[in-house]
């Protein structure tokens, strides 16, 4: 095993333990909570490295990057997920090539995965990202205009809602993110009943506050630079 994958490999085994530990401080089994590796900017040996030691489930933020090491790394038995902002307009490249897309925030992008996933015949699994925090520089649909976005997916055969996603503010405290967290739990929980809907998935929780989100019910924790190292400056 050469050097670059064994760092790797411990960190992301550490990141792990601790989702683990945050699990089982909240009462809940580790095997609920998936680590999704965030990989944009890293190169495609890292994921390579990575997922031959095991990790299966990758994040990527940016559409042409994420096609290109797709490409490069085509074969290798992960799950690609699309985590980043995402125009209308690119819709159709991202359509059938992600496992799972974590960031639709309108009717028009929902639309535009559609109908690109109607076209290829597949169904898109897609979580809703909700701005709970209501902040102007992030992307995500408003509290009040979730259940609207949430009805109008239910009605496109190409996509498959299964949880929603949030980001929330930067704090120097984890724990002032965990009313955040707690808020995207308690919408999932009365969207069910609304829409007559399973939507197991809570995307939320990242390097410096994956505790409190899993605390608060995270599924999916998107954590890049504690098992990558800081990233490079994008070209």
């Amino acid at each position: 095993m050469n050097e670059r994958k064994r760092e790797l490999a411990e960190r992301a085994a550490e990141v792990r333990e601790a989702l683990a530990v945050a699990a089982g401080q909240a009462g809940r089994a580790a095997e609920d909570v998936t680590l999704v590796a965030v990989s944009k900017l890293h190169p495609a040996s890292d994921i390579r490295d990575l997922a031959e030691t095991g990790q299966t489930e990758f994040g990527e933020n940016y559409v042409q990057e994420a096609l290109d090491k797709q490409n490069e790394l085509a074969g290798l038995n992960v799950n690609w997920h699309f985590i980043g902002g995402l125009q209308s307009n690119k819709a159709k490249y991202v359509a059938g090539k992600f496992a799972l897309v974590h960031s639709v925030d309108s009717s028009k992008l929902a639309q535009a995965l559609h109908k690109k996933a109607v076209s290829l015949d597949v169904v898109q699994d897609i979580l809703i990202q909700v701005n709970i925090a209501g902040e102007t520089q992030k992307s995500g649909i408003t509290v009040e205009s979730l259940p609207e976005l949430a009805e109008a997916v239910l009605g496109m055969e190409g996509l498959r809602l299964v949880g929603l996603m949030t980001m929330p503010p930067f704090f120097d405290e984890p724990e002032r993110a965990r009313p955040v967290f707690a808020r995207l739990r308690e919408l999932r929980d009365g969207l069910e009943p609304r829409l007559g809907v399973s939507l197991p998935h809570l995307s939320m929780g990242m390097t410096g506050d994956f505790v409190p989100a899993v605390q608060e019910g995270a599924t999916l924790v998107r954590i890049g630079t504690r098992i990558f190292g800081a990233r490079p400056p994008r070209g």
